[in-house]
């Protein structure tokens, strides 16, 4: 599991959600995978109590399931809650662009080209990096949310696209596609020119690509992904 040091001020609450989210997002915490208290404790230098806060919080969110007498384990891949999480996602990020195009100064728009070049060099050779180019993903959208004055609706969505989040991750394992740094691409150069609706479609279809993915990930990775129940 991944540690990150403890930020300034941060709750032993907070810094124990933060971090068991970013391994469940990056797959070191595996769908299916049993969790100890004790253990990830222990890893976190932590009392139990903040990391058994955290689990409940992350089970509330549908990632965690607390099985009684047994302890916590990392949920199985729920597409219906992936799906979900898309539309809030396309909803929102679509609805904003119109703002986020009106409102972009040029230093916005080199600060979004720049995320763009740095996306492209972890697609050379020795600088694959599945953390790194998931950073920089979610540092892309977020800037679009400050841009449009909307960063606490970016907040809101956090706890439900972890499960978006978690797909997003493995598809990038497995499917290897760079049509999503060119979406990202042409996404800012719509900005640059204020053409919103051009930017609404790129990002509908931008958005759409995980439904795409799927097929790829239930065949690469069965044993990770929940078995919907027969209508």
């Amino acid at each position: 599991m991944r540690i990150d040091e403890r930020r300034y001020a941060e709750t032993a609450r907070d810094y124990a959600l933060r971090v068991l989210k970013a391994n469940i997002i990056s797959m070191d915490l595996e769908p299916g995978a049993m969790v100890s208290e004790n253990e990830l404790s222990a890893q976190m230098n932590l009392s139990r109590t903040p990391v058994r806060e955290a689990l409940m919080d992350l089970a509330k969110c549908r990632v965690v399931d607390v099985l009684p007498q047994r302890g916590s384990r990392i949920a199985l891949i729920d597409y219906a809650l992936v799906e979900e999480a898309r539309f809030a996602r396309q909803v929102l990020e679509v609805a904003i662009l119109d703002q986020v195009c009106e409102r972009a100064t040029p230093a916005d728009i080199a600060q979004l080209r720049q995320n763009v070049r740095l996306q492209l060099m972890t697609q050379e050779p020795g600088m694959d990096s599945l953390q790194s180019m998931m950073e920089l993903d979610d540092a892309f959208h977020l800037m679009l949310f400050r841009i449009a004055q909307k960063e606490n609706t970016y907040s809101m969505l956090c706890s439900m696209t972890i499960h978006f989040d978690r797909v997003r991750s493995l598809a990038l394992g497995v499917v290897k596609d760079s049509k999503i740094i060119a979406d990202h691409q042409a996404i800012c150069e719509c900005i640059a020119v204020h053409d919103a609706q051009r930017a609404k479609e790129i990002m509908t279809e931008h958005l759409g690509r995980v439904k795409v993915d799927e097929e790829a990930v239930r065949r690469a990775c069965p044993q990770y992904i929940k078995e919907q129940a027969k209508g």
